[in-house]
């Protein structure tokens, strides 16, 4: 069994919102762990993980601390580095319908106004940790990826990207202030900005 440290804890990207990201590596089933506070992989999935070059397995490659180890070794370590990523374009494809379909229930309705935007900005985020892997630059696995991009960030205010990401914290963490209805209408304002930005970075990706 192995237990790892990974996120923004070692990043040193701590503030009032984080949380502690906690992985647990097990042969086969498991119930030690309560999957509320650890994600729970097996060793043989783990590896498919690396043989992949899956996101999640470059995010533990470069974002992951050894807690404990029950035969003293560093099992991420002895994988060495993941396989090449190349699932960008079908990837970033994906997160894209995941903003799409969110974008279409915030239209229809404002019964769901809050969980719709947390998707958005779920979807965005992990949209640019996909480009920035594509390509083969530094990876960003941070909440901020989206707008690390250089010129090719996403092209709304900071200020309107903390909305987005406040309805994250509220939806999957239960913290932080409820948006008003002003501020959701704000964040609604930018939608079709955001994405013709996808769009675009979509056809680069198919280049």
């Amino acid at each position: 069994m192995h237990i790892y440290a990974f996120g923004s804890i070692c990043r040193g990207e701590v503030d009032l919102f984080s949380d502690i990201d906690l992985l647990a590596i097990v042969n086969g089933r498991n119930h030690s762990f309560n999957p509320k506070n650890y994600s729970i992989y097996t060793y043989a999935r783990i590896d498919e993980l690396w043989t992949q070059g899956n996101p999640f397995a470059w995010h533990l490659f470069l974002e992951s601390r050894l807690i404990y180890s029950s035969d003293s070794s560093d099992y991420l370590q002895s994988l060495g580095k993941p396989n090449i990523y190349n699932s960008g374009l079908s990837d970033c494809k994906k997160f894209h319908e995941i903003f799409l379909s969110a974008k279409n229930s915030i239209d229809k309705s404002n019964l769901t106004e809050i969980f719709d935007l947390s998707s958005i900005f779920l979807a965005v985020r992990n949209f640019a940790t996909c480009y920035t892997l594509h390509f083969n630059v530094k990876p960003d696995f941070s909440r901020n990826s989206a707008r690390n991009l250089g010129v090719h960030s996403i092209p709304i205010d900071d200020y309107i990207y903390e909305l987005f990401e406040r309805a994250r914290i509220l939806c999957t963490r239960g913290l932080g202030e409820l948006l008003s209805n002003y501020e959701i209408g704000q964040a609604k304002q930018e939608l079709n900005k955001i994405e013709f930005w996808m769009t675009e970075k979509i056809s680069m990706l198919a280049r």
